[in-house]
């Protein structure tokens, strides 16, 4: 066992570029995952690894193990897998993303009274509004919010969330406010956007009676987090487009305007994107299927 523990710690060390943040993936303390690096070079005789200034990369023979050591870690969870569907009893660990704000307010809750249904399933949830590899990240499903791309993956739709172009108040009073999708343009208004590598959010698509129209808006500044642009909107200093539910209580207050009530942006499409071989794992099944029901719900109470 501690041949097999000193393998997996390898592997997320490798993946994740640090023996802390490897270690603490697996649940171990960074001596005790450093112990286990060092047994395995022990049993190899021979160095696996090499730190460079801001992080551990692999040398070549740890590049050569780590290739194989990934099909045995891989293979190894799939077996534990199957005993647990053999079982009928789902145990072993989830790992999952989100966007930060459908994750924080939809996913997070949730996860908690899922593991209560089932005491033997860990689930480690990571946030981020960057758009995630599941197979390069090692994440066994992912939360979108968006429009999906064409994609190997299964995705299971929950919902379709209504989206809003909104400002402050005294941004409107300063700039003027758009009465017809172009004017975004010919104003010359400061659409806030999040941008990322490979992010579709580079142009706006809202709903008109000819149709889909897409705008290449621009603004001064962007971002890779939602939360900052909405702060920026908050801040009067420029237009957002965000789901309903993220700013429902900034529209109540009249922190927020709509704007473009009458062409508003397509809606987002709320889903699960994973490989369609998870699915033959009992813990992956349930947790989809729980997150399916639980989060259309908490969305309609927004």
């Amino acid at each position: 066992m501690p041949y097999l523990e000193s393998i997996q710690v390898f592997v997320r060390v490798v993946e994740l570029g640090s023996i802390t943040s490897g270690g603490r993936d697996l649940r171990l303390t960074p001596a005790v995952a450093s112990k286990r690096i060092k047994e395995l070079e022990t049993r190899l005789g021979t160095r696996l690894l090499n730190r460079t200034t801001r992080k551990l990369v692999p040398t070549e023979a740890g590049r050569l193990f780590y290739e194989h050591a990934r099909s045995v870690v891989s293979a190894l969870n799939d077996a534990e897998a199957s005993l647990a569907g053999f079982e009928g009893r789902p145990r072993g660990t989830i790992r999952v993303t989100a966007p930060l704000g459908v994750g924080r307010r939809v996913i997070a809750p949730l996860v908690p009274r899922f593991c209560d249904l089932f005491p033997e399933v860990d689930v480690r949830l990571r946030l981020s509004d960057r758009r995630v590899d599941l197979f390069e990240d090692e994440q066994d499903l992912a939360f979108v919010l968006g429009t999906p791309q064409s994609s190997a993956l299964t995705l299971r739709k929950i919902a379709d969330c209504p989206r809003i172009l909104c400002a402050a108040p005294e941004y409107l009073a300063r700039q003027g406010t758009p009465l017809v999708p172009q004017d975004l343009l010919d104003q010359g208004h400061n659409c806030l956007l999040l941008r990322y590598p490979r992010s579709p959010e580079y142009f706006w698509v809202l709903e008109t009676p000819e149709g889909p129209q897409k705008l290449e808006v621009s603004g001064r500044y962007d971002a890779d987090e939602g939360a900052v642009l909405l702060n920026w909107a908050l801040d009067g200093r420029g237009i957002v487009m965000k789901p309903l539910f993220e700013v429902a209580r900034h529209l109540d207050s009249g922190a927020l305007v709509p704007v473009l009530e009458q062409t508003p942006p397509l809606p987002a499409v709320f889903g699960c994107l994973y490989p369609h071989r998870k699915l033959q794992d009992p813990k992956i099944q349930r947790f989809i299927d729980f997150m399916q029901r639980h989060s259309r719900a908490a969305l309609e109470t927004f």
